[in-house]
Order: C-alpha cells, then structure tokens, then sequence
C-alpha cells in the first residue's frame, strides 16, 4: 500500500467554489489546513467568460487567459490580494460579477508538493533555465507574457520533441523548438526557439510539476475504452481535481473536474481550460474514488476507445498517511 509524505493534501491544493458580490470579496478556504496559495486559476461557473490565472511571482495584478494567447495584461480591481487561507477580489466582473458562481483553483508552491514557479526571460536561443522543483519535472505549462502566442506544455508521456497546447484542442505538435529535444532534470529545463517558450527578450513563465506520492499524479496517461463501464485509473488518493486531455489521434478540450462544482458520483460537471464556456453539466462522467478515478463517459473528449489521455489529479485524501495510519473513511 502506497503511504504519502503528505498528510494533508488541502494545505497545498483546493479548489474553493464561492459567489461574486462585484465589491470587495474576501474568501476564505475551507480545507482542513491553512492554504496561503501562489498560483490561483480563476472561471466562472454559472457564465460564459475567460478563465483568469494569477501568481505570486508575477504580483498581484498580472493576470493571464488559458484559453487565450494574448499577453499578460494588469487588473487592479480583479485578484487584490493572496492571503494566509485565501484570497481577496475586487471588482472585477472575471472573478467576482455579482450574484455570478466560480471557483477558484490554488496550489501552493513547494518542493515537497512538487510545484514550481520559474520566471526567465527569452533569448531565441538553446539554453537552459534552473527551477526549485528539486526532482525532474514530469509537466510544464509555459507563457509567453509580453507577446501573443499559444500555451506550450511539456509532459514527460509526450516526450521532449513534441508540446501539447493549452488553448487548444489539436494532438502534440512535434517541433525541436519547443524543447530542443532535451528532457528536463532535477535542477533545469532546456528550452529551444519557439515564441511560447523562448521569445526573444519576451518575459516567460513557467509552472512545473512532478508526481508525488499520495498526493499527485502528473504527466501521466490512460487508453479509453468508449464504454460506460471505463477504465479505473489508480492514482493512490482520491481525488479533488482532474484534468483530461485527449493526446492521441484526433482532437480534444482541456477538461477539468473538481471535488466542490462535482462534489458527488457520478461526477459529471465539467470546465474547459481552452474554453470561455460555462460550467457544462451531464457529460464527461467520472466517478472520483477512494483511490483514484473511473471513466462513466462515453465520447471521445475522455473515454474514446483506443484513444490514449493524458491526466494531471492532485488529492482531497490519501489512502494512508505518511506514518502508515490507513485514512478516514468519507
């Protein structure tokens, strides 16, 4: 049985679901720990509206789109604060339009937790950048901040010649500029030419993430089967965030799933990373287990038979805790 080093996956990840008042909304987490989070992935729920990321590396202010190419742009009425436990809006009607649902996704950047936040600049040249993840990076999500350009994403079951796109729906794209074909180690990643992850004196961020055990699984894959009856994906924890991507032949969304806009079987409500559309209820079915996940759907999006997928799930509660004590049952 696979124990954790983390006992508490709520201190480094949760999702918050809460409604906008359009004024000053101060939101507090509701896990078992205190999450003082660095990375916050904003979406309305009830709405048609772009996604809205914000980190602590960036500041405050500077907000980027998944399912946009522009560049970073400031908002000072949008996220005004990262808290101890949570975090503080403003005015903005992209996290807090009046009487409006959303949720917030947050992680806490931590070696321990296996997440990273790296700022460089671009050269349009070869060359390596250091990062803190202190293990090889198994994902990387990278932006172009100072010009327009796609989402590129590094996972470890695509390899290192090819990138996956965040805003959009197409398979990996294979290209030496990317990555110049090198693999990330546990002290830096190499990247190549291409605008999205080196633009030439462009500012670039990067968010990196590795597997840890009974608390994340990135990176990683599974083959669809098209049946209601799916495949079970072990992960070793039960989960509070899944996000689904089709990576073989043919096309897919970015679909994201969470225990609080899903909090019961058959978890069937579903968000889109490289889409503004509102919270889509009645497809996409998974239910979310004690120790992994299971495929109820029946298209291509999740469970296409023969169609291989690509994952990331980061824990509600482990199987057994890091001093062997098996979890509350809930």
């Amino acid at each position: 049985m696979a124990y954790t080093t983390i006992d508490d996956p709520t201190a480094y990840f949760q999702a918050k679901t809460y409604t906008g008042n359009a004024g000053t909304n101060a939101i507090t987490n509701d896990g078992n720990s205190d999450l003082s989070p660095n990375w916050i992935w904003f979406k309305m729920r009830s709405n048609a509206d772009n996604h809205t990321l914000f980190d602590t590396v960036r500041g405050v202010y500077k907000r980027i789109f998944s399912n946009l190419t522009q560049a970073q742009g400031t908002e000072n009425t949008s996220l005004t604060a990262f808290g101890t436990n949570g975090f503080t809006l403003g005015s903005d009607g992209l996290a807090n339009a009046n009487s409006k649902t959303f949720v917030a996704w947050q992680w806490k950047e931590s070696a321990t937790a296996g997440f990273d936040i790296v700022a460089h600049t671009g050269n349009s040249s070869n060359h390596t950048v250091a990062h803190s993840l202190a293990a090889v990076p198994e994902m990387m999500i990278s932006k172009n901040l100072s010009a327009t350009s796609q989402w590129q994403i590094y996972t470890k079951a695509v390899g290192n010649t090819k990138a996956l796109q965040l805003g959009g729906t197409g398979g990996p794209d294979t290209s030496s500029t990317y990555y110049n074909n090198t693999s990330p180690t546990s002290s830096v990643f190499t990247v190549g030419t291409d605008t999205g992850t080196n633009g030439n004196g462009n500012d670039m961020i990067v968010y990196l993430f590795r597997s840890v055990q009974g608390y994340s699984r990135v990176g990683d894959t599974y083959v669809g089967n098209g049946n209601a009856n799916g495949q079970f994906i072990y992960l070793g924890f039960k989960p509070a965030f899944v996000m689904v991507k089709r990576t073989g032949s043919g096309s897919g969304s970015w679909w994201m799933r969470d225990n609080k806009i899903a909090p019961f079987n058959v978890a069937s409500n579903v968000l889109v990373a490289n889409s503004d559309g509102a919270q889509t209820d009645g497809v996409g079915q998974m239910d979310f287990v004690s120790n992994g996940f299971k495929l109820r759907d029946t298209t291509d999006a999740s469970n296409g038979s023969g169609s291989t997928y690509f994952y990331m799930a980061f824990a509600e509660q482990s199987i057994v805790s890091s001093t062997a004590v098996p979890a509350t049952a809930r």
